[in-house]
Parts: C-alpha cells; sequence; structure tokens
C-alpha cells in the first residue's frame, strides 16, 4: 500500500470548496473497507446507505436460512489482525445474524460509523467539469460534493419482482428476500408459497418446509444444488483457524475464486469411470464449493466434460427424491452443472418429499396473476396466507441502473453500457473521471471479501498516486478500456457459463431489456485478474490519464 506525506492544501483547486475528498456510495463489506482505506490517507470521506445500518447484502437479506455459502473464516476481513484475532465464528457457513453482528463488529471496531450516513439513498451523481468533482444527490434533496467518488453498490443489491399481474392485490403477507422485515416471520402452520428457485428461494424452502401446512413451490428454472454440510466450530477448531488465518488467506489469492478451492489439474478424460466417480462422490461428501471450483478443470469450460458431471448430479436428485415425477422437474435440462451459480442446500430435495410440499414448474403451469387470496395458475387458484417472491436480482449492472450517474457532458452511465459494461479493470469508465468501482462490471467474481479488499486497496492506491502529485483528474483513456474490454471478451469464450442466461450473465426475464446475454464478470480468474491490474498501477498507470 502507498504511503503519503500529511495533506498538502494545494491539492484543492483555490476556488473550489467540497463537501468531502471523497465519497463512498454503500456500507456493506466493500465499503466499510473502502471507507477505512480512504481515510488511512487523510481524506475527508463520507459514505452513504440507504440501508439503517452496516452490512449491505447482510443488512437486507433477513430471511429464515440466509447464509454463508463461503466458509465464514475465508470470507472474514484480511487486512485487520484485531480484528481476526477477536471474532470467533460459530459455524463454518454463518447465517445472517452472525455475518450481521461481525460487520457491526469490523466497523464499531474501526470506528467507521461516525463517517457514515444512514439511511440515505443516492438517487443521483453527477460530475461536474468546472470543478473537477462529483455532486451526490440523495432523494430527499440533500446534495454533496467531493473530488472521487466510489461506488460499493454490491453484486446483488438490486431485487426484482416477478412480471405477474395483481402483485399489488395480495391481502396476505407478501416479501421479498432482499427486502425482508425486520421481524419475525413465521411459516408456522400457513399456506406459504415461494416464487423461484436460486440460492435464496432454496434457502427459504429448507426454513419453510419445516413448519407450514402446506407449501408450494413455484419453479420455472430448476439449478444444480450440491449440498452445503455445515457444522458448529468449537473454540478449540476457531483457535486452529485463527493459526491458519495466514495459511487461508494465502490460498484464497492462489484460486480463481478466491475460494479455499480450486480446480483439480487433472481433466476428466484423464481417469478411468471408476476414478472420476470417486472424485464426484468425494467432492459431493466435502463441504462448501469444492464440487464447483474444486472439480476437474474441464468441467466448466468442457461440454462433454460438464455431461459427466451434470449425470452424477442427476442421479444424485433422483436417489435423494422418492417421486421420479418430481425428480425429473428438479433436474435442470437447460444448462449444465455450475454453469449457473449453485445453491449450496441442507436437506433441500427431502423437503420435495413431504407431503405438505408441493412443486408445480411454471413451464407446464404458468401463474396467470396474483388474486387478494393467493395465486391463480392454468390449473386454478390456489389460497395462501404468505406469498415470497424469491425472483432474485438485476445483478452487476444493474445497481448502476438505479442510480442517475452523468459523466462528461452530462452523458449517462446506463447509456454508454447499453449494450455491456465497458470498463478499464472493472474499476475505471472512460468519460467518467474520478469514478471508481469496487466490484463492478468486468472486475472478478467469488468469494466477495477476498475480490473487494484487493479492488478497494486498488482504488485507494490510484487516489494516493495522484493526491502525491497534485492531480485532480483520473480517467480511464479510450485505449485502455478498449484493451481490458476486449481482453474481458476473450477470457469469457472458454467458459461454459457465458453461455447460459443467467444473472451472471446479465440476464433477468424480470427487467425489461435484460433478456440479452452479455458478458458481465472477467473470466480469468482472480490471480490472472490481480497480475494485470498489479502491471497496470507497476507501469505508473500508464493506461490512465491524468491531469
Amino acid at each position: 500500500m502507498t504511503t503519503l506525506p500529511s495533506r498538502d492544501a494545494s491539492y484543492d483547486v483555490p476556488e473550489t470548496k467540497l463537501d468531502f475528498d471523497a465519497i463512498v456510495i454503500g456500507a456493506g463489506v466493500s465499503g466499510l473497507y473502502q471507507l477505512y482505506r480512504l481515510r488511512q490517507l487523510g481524506l475527508r470521506v463520507r459514505a452513504f446507505d440507504n440501508a439503517s445500518g452496516v452490512g449491505g447484502t447482510w443488512f437486507w437479506n433477513r430471511y429464515p436460512g440466509a447464509r454463508f455459502d463461503s466458509e465464514s473464516w475465508s470470507y472474514s476481513y484480511s487486512f485487520s489482525d484485531e480484528i481476526l484475532k477477536d471474532w470467533d465464528w460459530s459455524e463454518n457457513f454463518a447465517g445472517q445474524p452472525e455475518i450481521e453482528r461481525y460487520l457491526n463488529f469490523a466497523a464499531d471496531k474501526l470506528d467507521l460509523k461516525r463517517d457514515i450516513q444512514f439511511d440515505s439513498h443516492v438517487q443521483s451523481a453527477h460530475y461536474q467539469e468546472d470543478t473537477r468533482s462529483w455532486r451526490v444527490t440523495l432523494d430527499d434533496g440533500q446534495s454533496f460534493t467531493a473530488r472521487f467518488l466510489v461506488t460499493a453498490i454490491g453484486v446483488l443489491s438490486a431485487p426484482t419482482l416477478p412480471r405477474i399481474e395483481g402483485i399489488e392485490r395480495f391481502e396476505g403477507e407478501a416479501h421479498h428476500p432482499a427486502r425482508w422485515p425486520d421481524r419475525p416471520v413465521s411459516f408456522e402452520g400457513k399456506r406459504v408459497a415461494v416464487i423461484g428457485t436460486g440460492s435464496t428461494g432454496v434457502q427459504i424452502i429448507q426454513e419453510a418446509a419445516k413448519t407450514a401446512a402446506q407449501l408450494t413451490v413455484y419453479q420455472r428454472t430448476p439449478n444444480w444444488c450440491a449440498p452445503l454440510l455445515n457444522s458448529k466450530i468449537s473454540a478449540d477448531e476457531m483457535e486452529s483457524i485463527r493459526a491458519r488465518y495466514p495459511e487461508i488467506m494465502a490460498r484464497c489469492q492462489e484460486t480463481p475464486g478466491c475460494f479455499i478451492h480450486g480446480p483439480d489439474p487433472r481433466s476428466v478424460f484423464d481417469v478411468t469411470p471408476e476414478e472420476r466417480e470417486a472424485f464426484f462422490e468425494q467432492r459431493y461428501s466435502e463441504p462448501g464449493f469444492g464440487i464447483w471450483h474444486g472439480n476437474f478443470r474441464d468441467v466448466l469450460t468442457d461440454k462433454d466434460a460438464n455431461a459427466f458431471m451434470s449425470d452424477f448430479m442427476a442421479r444424485k436428485i433422483r436417489e435423494r427424491v422418492k417421486d421420479p415425477v418430481t425428480a425429473e422437474k428438479l433436474i435442470p435440462k437447460n444448462h449444465g452443472f455450475g454453469t449457473r451459480r449453485v445453491p449450496l442446500e441442507t436437506r433441500y430435495y427431502e423437503a420435495y418429499n413431504q407431503p405438505n410440499v408441493t412443486l408445480i414448474d411454471v413451464n407446464e403451469t404458468p401463474i396467470e396473476c396474483i388474486t387478494p387470496n393467493g395465486i391463480k395458475s392454468a390449473d386454478g387458484e390456489r389460497p395462501f396466507d404468505v406469498i415470497v417472491y424469491a425472483s432474485g436480482f438485476d445483478a452487476i449492472a444493474g445497481p448502476f441502473d438505479r442510480i442517475d450517474f452523468r459523466g462528461i457532458g452530462g452523458q449517462r452511465l446506463k447509456d454508454v453500457w447499453s449494450d455491456g459494461p465497458q470498463t478499464f479493470l472493472g474499476v475505471l469508465v472512460t468519460g467518467f473521471p474520478n469514478f471508481m468501482m469496487v466490484m463492478g462490471p468486468h472486475g472478478g467474481l467469488g468469494n466477495f471479501t477476498r475480490f473487494a479488499e484487493y479492488n478497494a486497496d486498488w482504488v485507494a492506491d490510484l487516489i494516493a498516486y495522484a493526491r502525491q502529485r497534485g492531480l485532480t483528474r483520473i480517467e480511464a483513456t479510450p485505449t485502455g478500456t478498449m484493451r481490458w474490454t476486449d481482453h474481458v471478451m476473450e477470457m469469457s469464450k472458454a467458459l461454459l457459463s457465458n453461455q447460459i442466461d443467467s444473472w451472471m450473465t446479465g440476464v433477468n426475464k424480470n427487467v425489461e431489456g435484460k433478456s440479452v446475454r452479455k458478458v458481465m464478470r472477467y473470466g480469468g480468474g482472480f490471480p490472472q485478474y490481480k497480475e494485470q491490474c498489479d502491471a497496470v498501477a507497476a507501469a505508473a498507470y500508464n493506461e490512465i490519464s491524468f491531469s
């Protein structure tokens, strides 16, 4: 990290009095760390968040069953030895309440909340060419200026409802997982509908099935789900983990997804059928994402290799679900294993063996509308007490679409990205000076904290570089943006996931204009991403324009 001299008054444009040196949008995992790093530089920083507390995703997603699918201890902040030393995780895959407590613990330990303005929804952010600054306006009319604007708005922070007629007419309880009320919601003895079987849907279905009088699951696209295999962490185990933190964090830096799991160097075709089956069984019996990110190296890049894994997973579903018709409905037919995000589950498939659980394939029996009493489908109306819309998010670029970002000449970011994101390193956008993204489009996607810490450090070092030289304008060059965007496209070709409609390819059938696949993330993995970003910094940021 760059070490800075004390603040130089000549850094400011003399006739300009800005409210802050930097504004950060978001106070979740990435926003908290970015705020900390910018304060380390001696900047006057303010973070804005529309929630009433810190946590981002882990503030809003309070639904029953919400939890990590990265190992808790691999998701921890790595930059603070004090936080690592003082925090004990209770489970290998912690639940939402514990994660929210952890992020509050970190924020309090670092005294970050004094620089965060909560309940503040950023409505617009416009670049001011005359002062080389950004004006950020909240939905209550307040506005603030800052030299630098950093977005830490998350990948999955723009929830969407399904496009079904009559949603507003329902007279019972209705919730989206990402806007779950801050109070207990009981399923006990109730007629519950869950629309959606992505990661959040799977987690909620597992919980609702335990106590609901009747649970009806409306599924459009089944997903390949793998066992989570969560367990408690004893005091002795936590001490062992703490002693291994340097090793754990170093391991995450080595793998494509920043998980502790990395691909097996062998091909599916390097082993005998018996060895392949034994390997799949081993991965299936291990906790976490090893089955996804620690599989044979070609499972996610070769259709024939992927077919072996998909067939294995289909057999597992048939073994676990007693009714053959239901089992076939739960087996994906339009994508191979791991080409969409893999939900990790705990007795999810067994829920469909229960007499109180019904699965409806909306491709066969479409939903016609929501009524005051429930859901009307092609086969009639079913009454419900609770409807859960587990319909996902307008992901990755979607959160940017919901804020009116305008750069040089008033050009809208949404318009610039209309045919897909164009970025430099997933951090900068040509035409938007002094605008930086942490975990933006075309950046990495995996174990969120590991990627976010690296991004935030890189942004902080870039700002430090400019400050040391009295430079007040940072912008990606068109050449740099073209090179990086072309590189992202090239790296995407090998991944089977980019041939599939999902939130990871920018497709959301619940959002107008989001039906065409786009390359939204960097497919080269973290080590190569870091190598590319480090090379730019080492070359004195030669693909960035300063003035």
